[in-house]
């Protein structure tokens, strides 16, 4: 587990009576590189000014080089430092404002944030967003004579607080230090933390509630801390050292913006931005797996203006149609004659300017072979829903029924199933993939490339117990290893 450090300038800026955590002068972090040999702190920065080539600005540079989570970034640091570097946050920060206000102008014309919460409880929305612009302990906000919009944005020190100001800050700093601020007990500190981002609202997530337990159990058995968090956590994510998203991943919502964030961070992540680029669109991985010589049904991609006649000669008598970043059996349609066709279409096309025509191909089941870092993780059989031709079958009033399934050793699959499935894998990159695939008498296509795979205990896991959750845990030990390496060689 990561340790709590604050830096101050003075010992008189913050006392060590009013934070459980070790208060540090910055001057001594600076020259002491040695103390923290092994170790990788959480740090807040307290620092009386932040400006260029100032100790402030050097601790938070310093740290970064040692790789020491800090808050303020030098990042952040610098883009504060003017108006210039700062304006591309103000349309969306604007808005935001403007949205927990209701529209209504603002009477405080400064506003005090502190670790993403402001003394004006409905500007809650805001100040996350704000924070996760710039991740500075204390931000001073002015608002225009309008009190609509920004004008300037300051990073403070907490020495210049007073009375319940101050006080805001303490219970602000308590908040953002409680989560690893624990009693050890009889506990073994943990090598490294792990961040599960899960949507609590999500119909069909790609691992349930018992099967992420399963997984913080064997973590903390390997020495590894995990903590849930979700789609409003952002700003926390560098609290972390490594992200794995539990939430079905899309480029238009939260869980890019989580992937991304972790990169910047430097953290290693599944899913990663490359590989959800890559997965999530149907149109992206025809053209990949036909330039990689990956087997795949016959596919063709249509926009409003393909004429349709001839789709069946070329692709069959029976054609499905799918949304390019369709998932769970949802905006797939099988068609089979013209009038479904233009029908299905049409819908399609009101949210998509290209959909994906297939040829079909009936079978009992569905190949899902999890592929990680490049190697066979696990094999399944995912049966069709009874009376059905996918794996789960959508009613009209919600509800749905899914097939069986049958999961084997690696080494029981079909040897040419798992060469194909880590040949298309090796098409997205080195993290974890479940290629689905279709095996009849031609031979064996890949569906579909999935970045964020299923991974329950009782199905993905039916074979391989634990080992599954292991497998996870030491493909995040693996990189945080080499990167911990890398700063001390830099160092």
């Amino acid at each position: 587990m990561s340790d709590w450090l604050i830096l101050v300038e003075h010992v008189g800026d913050l006392g060590q009576h009013e934070t459980p955590h070790k208060v540090m002068r910055i001057r001594d972090y600076i020259v002491n590189a040695q103390l923290f040999t092994g170790r990788r702190p959480n740090i807040i920065n307290l620092a009386r000014s932040y400006s260029y080539q100032s100790k402030g600005y050097y601790a938070s540079l310093l740290a970064e080089a040692r790789g020491h989570r800090i808050v303020p970034t030098a990042q952040s640091v610098v883009e504060l430092s003017r108006k210039g570097l700062y304006a591309q946050a103000l349309p969306d920060l604007n808005v935001a404002l403007m949205k927990d206000l209701g529209g209504v102008a603002s009477e405080d014309k400064h506003l005090l944030v502190s670790f993403g919460n402001c003394q004006n409880k409905a500007l809650a929305k805001f100040s996350k967003l704000l924070f996760d612009w710039f991740r500075a302990p204390v931000l001073d906000v002015t608002l225009s004579a309008s009190g609509k919009e920004i004008q300037q944005i300051k990073a403070i020190s907490p020495h210049v607080l007073k009375n319940e100001d101050r006080q805001f800050f303490l219970d602000c700093l308590g908040q953002y230090t409680r989560r690893q601020w624990v009693a050890p007990k009889e506990r073994t500190a943990a090598r490294w933390s792990l961040a599960i981002l899960t949507d609590p609202k999500e119909e069909f997530p790609p691992s349930s509630k018992s099967s992420v337990q399963r997984l913080a159990s064997v973590a903390a058995k390997m020495g590894v801390e995990v903590d849930l968090i979700g789609p409003n956590d952002l700003a926390s994510l560098a609290e972390y050292d490594a992200l794995f998203i539990r939430t079905t991943t899309a480029i238009d919502n939260f869980t890019y913006r989580f992937a991304r964030r972790a990169e910047q961070e430097g953290m290693p992540v599944i899913d990663d931005c490359r590989s959800m680029i890559r997965c999530t669109n149907k149109v992206f991985l025809k053209e990949l797996m036909e330039q990689g010589g990956v087997p795949a049904p016959k596919t063709e991609i249509l926009d409003a203006t393909t004429p349709m006649t001839g789709l069946f000669d070329r692709l069959g008598s029976t054609v499905v149609l799918k949304a390019p970043d369709g998932s769970f059996s949802r905006q797939v349609h099988k068609v089979t004659n013209e009038a479904e066709l233009a029908k299905r279409a049409k819908e399609l096309f009101a949210d998509t300017a290209l959909i994906i025509a297939q040829e079909f191909m009936p079978t009992d089941y569905d190949w899902r072979i999890g592929v990680l870092d490049g190697e066979p993780l696990f094999a399944c059989k995912y049966k069709m829903a009874r009376g059905h031709w996918q794996i789960i079958k959508h009613e009209a009033d919600g509800k749905y029924t899914e097939g069986g399934f049958e999961t084997m050793a690696i080494k029981d699959a079909p040897p040419e199933v798992i060469e194909i499935a880590k040949k298309a894998a090796n098409l997205i990159g080195n993290g974890l993939y479940g290629i689905d695939m279709k095996q009849n008498e031609k031979g064996i296509f890949v569906i579909e490339i999935n970045d964020n795979p299923n991974l329950e205990t009782e199905v993905e896991g039916a074979v391989l117990k634990d080992e599954l959750w292991r497998a996870i845990i030491g493909w995040f030990s693996i990189r945080l290893e080499r990167r911990m390496s890398a700063v001390k060689v830099k160092g």
